[in-house]
């Protein structure tokens, strides 16, 4: 369905131009609320992250809300998952979060939740964009909407994380570093594992406004590894400016990502008997993961990339589990979305009660090197359809001998194919993810003049 404004996960830009801009969300609070409000019982929950524009959206987005006759209750700086609990246990109408995610300050954006703490449907985007292109009416000072500001938000969310872990798990003689971006987590993330009796050393937990996700975080863990065996901590965990991504390392200092994350997880649900349908990845999930799973007799299935697609396939096979490379795990028997928190606590409460460290529990599951090259495109094409480009495919795959893949995705936001080769040998595999590349290049990439 063809989008104005939404992509696959709300509405995102640089700030100051259009439509992250002032103007832009004052109509948005307010097309929100005609198509999300219910009547003379409507709220709104607005949560952000840290970044300094946060500030002038929320003010902006509870402007137009009011003007539509919903009220607001104002969360603060929470992060995303917080919101989609909070929203559900609110009673409220919707959600929104002031995020640009693991982008840097000068990037922001608007992401949604329904009643149900889930992402909004596409035909719910749709109506809001259709509102959007309308004039303006405010409604009779009588139904204008209030704003309330949460003070306990921080300290619900805090006691929902905890709950989605056994009571009886104990975190105490766990070192853990925690790296929370100067962004969204920078409050929750270390109250949650000290209150479950965590010795915690919290790093980037000083935001300015400008310093969310610089050099920091899921995206950028390598301070972190440096504190893990400077501190001779059992792991470290890093999440991102919103905290819905997350990254781990070991007590060595090796990087745990997310397909790693996801196997521990499965696995544990599986040897408790809590896991149902099949474990969903995506098409750049690792091979190593789906072999491993194989090995464990869990069944895998791969979506498009992106959380918005898990999720999708996640319903439609009684899945309770999926997630991405990148750290965005989705555990639907404990959450509606996707928790860095509750991803993390999930592994620690396995290796509490495997009494293992996390170098250990990722031992079942060997990755696969993997070479990703970005192409760029003189014009849009179907590389489906392009019996050069399959024709180096097949060679390829032949190659590799059923000991690999390949992979060629289209960019959904520049004139770019992605050209990935996956397999045991390395060596193999950047000779081949090359050559692939170099074919794409030449039969349909970017010629440039030169004089």
């Amino acid at each position: 369905m063809s989008r104005k404004y939404f992509g696959t996960d709300g509405i995102r830009g640089r700030v100051g131009e259009h439509p992250i801009n002032a103007e832009f969300m004052l109509k948005l609070g307010w097309a929100t609320g005609r198509v999300l409000g219910n009547g003379s019982a409507s709220r709104v929950v607005i949560g952000k992250d840290t970044r300094i524009s946060g500030y002038m959206f929320e003010s902006a987005l509870e402007a137009g809300l009011s003007a539509a006759g919903v009220d607001i209750r104002l969360l603060g700086p929470m992060p995303t998952p917080a919101i989609a609990y909070l929203t559900r246990t609110m009673h409220a109408c919707a959600g929104i979060v002031i995020s640009a995610s693991h982008n840097p300050h000068y990037d922001n954006g608007i992401k949604f939740f329904s009643a149900e703490g889930t992402k909004l449907p596409d035909e719910v985007e749709a109506a809001i964009e259709a509102e959007l292109d309308k004039p303006m009416v405010t409604v009779s000072s009588a139904r204008l909407g209030k704003a309330e500001r949460v003070d306990d938000a921080r300290g619900r969310y805090i006691e929902f994380c905890k709950s989605t872990i056994p009571s009886r798990i104990d975190l105490g003689g766990l070192k853990i570093v925690v790296d929370c971006a100067n962004g969204a987590t920078y409050q929750v993330a270390p109250s949650v594992l000290e209150e479950m009796g965590a010795n915690v050393i919290a790093i980037n937990v000083d935001p300015n406004g400008l310093n969310i996700n610089e050099d920091c975080g899921s995206t950028n863990p390598q301070l972190l590894r440096e504190q893990v065996l400077k501190e001779e901590a059992d792991l470290g965990i890093a999440l991102d400016g919103d905290g819905d991504r997350l990254i781990m390392v070991d007590h060595k200092g090796e990087l745990v990502d997310g397909d790693e994350l996801l196997f521990i997880i499965a696995v544990s649900r599986k040897e408790t008997k809590q896991l149902s349908g099949p474990v969903v990845g995506t098409l750049m999930t690792n091979l190593g993961m789906e072999h491993a799973l194989q090995a464990q007799k869990i069944e895998f299935e791969r979506a498009r990339v992106g959380d918005r697609y898990v999720m999708e396939l996640l319903k439609e096979h009684g899945g309770v589990l999926g997630g991405e490379s990148s750290g965005h795990i989705i555990c639907l028997d404990r959450t509606s979305t996707g928790d860095g928190m509750v991803s993390a606590l999930q592994v620690l409460a396995t290796m509490v009660q495997k009494n293992v460290g996390l170098h250990q529990l990722k031992q079942g599951m060997k990755k696969y090197p993997q070479l990703m090259i970005n192409v760029p495109l003189a014009r849009r094409t179907d590389i489906d359809n392009c019996e050069p480009v399959q024709s180096a495919v097949r060679a390829v795959e032949k190659r590799l001998n059923g000991k690999g893949r390949v992979l060629l995705r289209p960019s959904g936001t520049e004139p770019l194919i992605r050209v990935m080769v996956e397999g045991e040998d390395k060596t193999l595999v950047d000779e081949q993810a090359r050559h692939l590349a170099g074919v794409v290049e030449q039969v349909v990439g970017a010629r440039v003049e030169t004089a």
